[in-house]
């Protein structure tokens, strides 16, 4: 038989309380369906809809998707009713879908069905008045994390090599391999041969990663190695198993620094201890090859480092592996511990990043010049005038520039500055614009004290209050302990303003506190560095001055100033 008709709103007289049948309908039947909200009384008798997607898709986005973007929303003019032929009728009866939300979740299950392959399907009622929060639970924990998720192995590595941010004409896709991960370079090489349309080019990197290196593969984006389950066959072939990671958003293809503490954090929720797992392998494998925890794995942040939150990310999948190996667990949380250590004394305990006057940290990366993966206009408001200066463009000045045939001191330290904010993870922001390597800022030393108390509570409870660094010392909890309550002191004597009720960020080269208020202070309760008198005082002051309809600002109005088209 046919595939019967489908309805639009208004075809006809039933008001959708009861199921009725397609044929015979005119036009003197039809008069206007009044617009119910999904909260309306619905029938307490279980339905199931017979949908055929190409069919219900156009009528629906083309009565209901009046802004045309794909979209149903409270903002779209559409009846916001559609009769949809119901499964147990085999199709011949339709009922009222009636609301947006519905609405948009039977477009949205569509959308899944067709990614899916399929071309009609069966809709359970329901699933499309289900509970809005329990819906989106739902979704991600079946659907989107699966979306997120991506693999270096070669059914993966064609996706991942791709660089929104290379607008190179013909670039070669690239992959950059640590001088001594033989087994990684010996992969890649073969699947370089194996998807030889591709013309991947696999290049080892130097065993010392300076600056002037990173600078000088500018032109050369490329996606770096992570970690990988690897084993020999019985022949002695190499059995290697890059392991799989989630990525912040769909347009992304590569792990980056403290968007994965959050995403682990909702992996971890959902049950997939696995890949929360893997993503901390990944950032061990990164501290071991590339000496730190990266913005990203690509060339560009070789340089680069994000908040640091390693140590409550590991302890948190420690909690949530499977019990039945406690050596093993215990062994991996060793290995994760020990990287954590690896990148706290060298990274955030030494030059560039420690003010030894302080004792507090800055973001402070050794990357130079101008970051390669913006827009190419993104920085020409802030070339023009030393380009205007010599008479020349601002292509040009960027051109000599990049090659060093200009040096100009001034446009240097904005840049340090610049790589500063996106290392901090708060790009962008007036609060760190310009001065950002110089400051102390309350969240990376919140940051740095859960750290210290984190691994002086790890090595208590699971290594007997010692741990052997692989750095070449042991470490003891008491040391931790002492170092954290050193910076807890350090943060109280340049962070903490008692008149304003504030933690505040500390200029190390000015020897000043600075004025902008930041909603950051909050991290002091997380890291738990303020004492109960700083933690009511903070949390009256700063809901006073941060709290607004919707959630909290990171900055004040003071302090960040007036916000327009202009600026």
């Amino acid at each position: 038989r046919t595939y019967p008709k489908y309805v639009h709103a208004g075809d006809d007289e039933n008001n959708g309380d009861e199921e009725e049948s397609v044929p015979g309908k005119t036009m003197s039947h039809r008069r206007s369906v009044r617009r119910r909200a999904s909260i309306d009384d619905k029938t307490s008798h279980p339905r199931r809809f017979l949908v055929d997607i190409d069919i219900v898709e156009q009528i629906l986005l083309e009565q209901e998707d009046t802004s045309g973007d794909f979209q149903i929303t409270v903002a779209d003019s559409g009846p916001k009713v559609l009769k949809v032929p119901t499964a147990s009728s085999g199709g011949f009866r339709t009922f009222e879908v009636r609301g947006t939300y519905m609405l948009s979740n039977l477009l949205q299950e569509m959308a899944l069905a067709r990614d899916c392959g399929m071309n009609q399907i069966v809709i359970d009622e329901e699933r499309l008045n289900e509970n809005p929060v329990n819906r989106l639970s739902r979704m991600i924990r079946t659907t989107f994390w699966n979306g997120l998720v991506r693999c270096m192995d070669e059914s993966g590595i064609a996706a991942i090599c791709a660089d929104p941010k290379n607008t190179k004409a013909g670039a070669r896709p690239i992959i950059y391999v640590p001088f001594d991960d033989a087994d990684a370079f010996e992969y890649y090489r073969g699947v370089a041969r194996d998807l030889h349309d591709l013309h991947i080019k696999v290049v080892r990197l130097p065993r010392n990663i300076t600056p002037q290196y990173v600078k000088s593969i500018n032109d050369e984006f490329g996606i770096l190695t992570l970690a990988a389950e690897v084993s020999r066959d019985a022949g002695g072939r190499l059995v290697y198993q890059p392991l799989p990671f989630v990525v912040p958003g769909g347009r992304f293809n590569e792990q980056y620094g403290w968007d994965s503490y959050f995403e682990a954090l909702g992996l971890l929720v959902d049950g997939r201890w696995q890949l929360a797992k893997n993503m901390v392998d990944n950032f061990a494998y990164e501290i071991r090859h590339y000496g730190k925890i990266l913005n990203a794995n690509r060339s560009y942040y070789l340089t680069r480092s994000q908040p640091p939150f390693l140590t409550d990310m590991a302890l948190k999948v420690y909690e949530a592996l499977p019990a039945g190996d406690i050596e093993r667990n215990r062994a991996w949380l060793r290995a994760a511990l020990d990287a954590a250590i690896t990148e706290y004394f060298n990274v955030w305990m030494c030059a560039p990043r420690l003010d030894e006057h302080t004792g507090l940290s800055c973001y402070h990366p050794t990357g130079i010049g101008m970051p390669p993966e913006t827009e190419s206009t993104h920085f020409d408001h802030t070339v023009q005038p030393f380009a205007d200066r010599l008479g020349i463009s601002v292509d040009m000045y960027k051109g000599m520039y990049a090659r060093d045939e200009i040096h100009e001191p001034e446009l240097d330290e904005y840049f340090v500055h610049d790589r500063a904010v996106r290392e901090s993870g708060h790009d962008t922001s007036y609060r760190l614009e310009r001065r950002c390597a110089n400051l102390a800022t309350v969240d990376l030393n919140c940051l740095l004290y859960k750290y210290e108390v984190d691994l002086a509570d790890a090595l208590d409870e699971h290594f007997g209050g010692k741990f052997a660094w692989t750095g070449g010392r042991e470490l003891t909890a008491a040391e931790w302990r002492m170092r954290a309550e050193t910076r807890r002191q350090n943060m109280n004597k340049y962070l903490w303003n008692e008149r304003k009720g504030l933690y505040f960020d500390y200029d190390v080269v000015l020897r000043e506190q600075s004025v902008y208020e930041s909603v950051t202070a909050f991290w002091a309760l997380w890291a738990g560095c303020a004492t109960p008198a700083q933690a009511r005082r903070l949390v009256d002051v700063g809901c006073r001055k941060f709290e607004v309809r919707g959630g909290l600002v990171s900055g004040t109005e003071e302090s960040r100033g007036r916000i327009s088209l202009l600026r």
